[in-house]
């Protein structure tokens, strides 16, 4: 870590699919160690997820609560992002075919979950804001992307930019934590999924930030869920099927 913060003056961290709690706290403190004996002048810290107020005893948000308590206590100028859910995550193999052939949309979340989804262009004008918008230290924001919508209206969007049909589904989470094994590994998977059993009982307002205070505190302009899908080469997965 001291050999890769040689010469950086910024930096911003994401900690690995690791639900290790100790060796999360170990990887934040060396980050922490490294970004001080560089000097750094401003360290963004992305959880990935919100993060609830009260303990869980899932890995999924302790690991992270863990890792932002670190560096908010390190002394040094930081400032956390807490992103809701990419939308980018649903431009994947698990999917963009179903999307695109069968105009179905699942996710393990209830359809009455409102998220205000984050796009992976959006996180990246955060981050850099973050890294250089003078006098937030210390902020720790709840991002947002430019709409807040429930599972029909996230459809919705979707049949817009597409120009189909699409129905939105609640994946079942065992089932998506399932598939995602295949991909990541069941120690990563099982950790990912706790994300989402958690989001069954918690505030209805969790994954839904406040756009406005985003735009306010970091000085961008967050884009609409509609225009995100009509920028994706969707035709790949169609293609994919065929």
């Amino acid at each position: 870590m001291r050999a890769a913060f040689e010469g950086i003056t910024h930096a911003s961290v994401v900690i690995p699919l690791v639900y290790d709690l100790e060796l999360v706290r170990t990887y934040a403190r060396n980050v922490v160690d490294a970004a001080r004996a560089a000097g750094v002048t401003r360290l963004v810290y992305n959880t990935n997820t919100p993060v609830p107020a009260e303990a869980t005893g899932l890995a999924a948000y302790e690991t992270r609560r863990a890792a932002e308590e670190v560096f908010l206590g390190s002394g040094l100028p930081v400032v956390v992002l807490r992103p809701p859910a990419y939308l980018d995550n649903l431009f994947s193999p698990w999917n963009g075919p179903a999307l695109v052939n069968d105009g179905v949309l699942a996710y393990p979340l209830a359809a009455d979950r409102k998220v205000a989804w984050v796009s992976h262009a959006d996180l990246a004008e955060a981050t850099v804001a973050a890294l250089e918008v003078p006098g937030i230290e210390g902020t720790v924001l709840q991002l947002a992307g430019g709409d807040t919508v429930d599972g029909p209206g996230l459809a919705a969007a979707f049949g817009a930019a597409l120009g189909r049909e699409v129905t939105y589904v609640a994946l079942d989470v065992d089932q998506f934590r399932s598939g995602l094994a295949e991909v990541i590994g069941e120690d990563a998977a099982t950790g990912v999924a706790g994300l989402y059993e958690y989001a069954k009982g918690a505030d209805p307002d969790f994954f839904a930030a406040d756009p406005a205070e985003v735009e306010r505190v970091l000085g961008v302009r967050l884009g609409r869920v509609q225009d995100w899908v009509a920028r994706q080469p969707w035709d790949v997965w169609a293609a994919a099927k065929a």
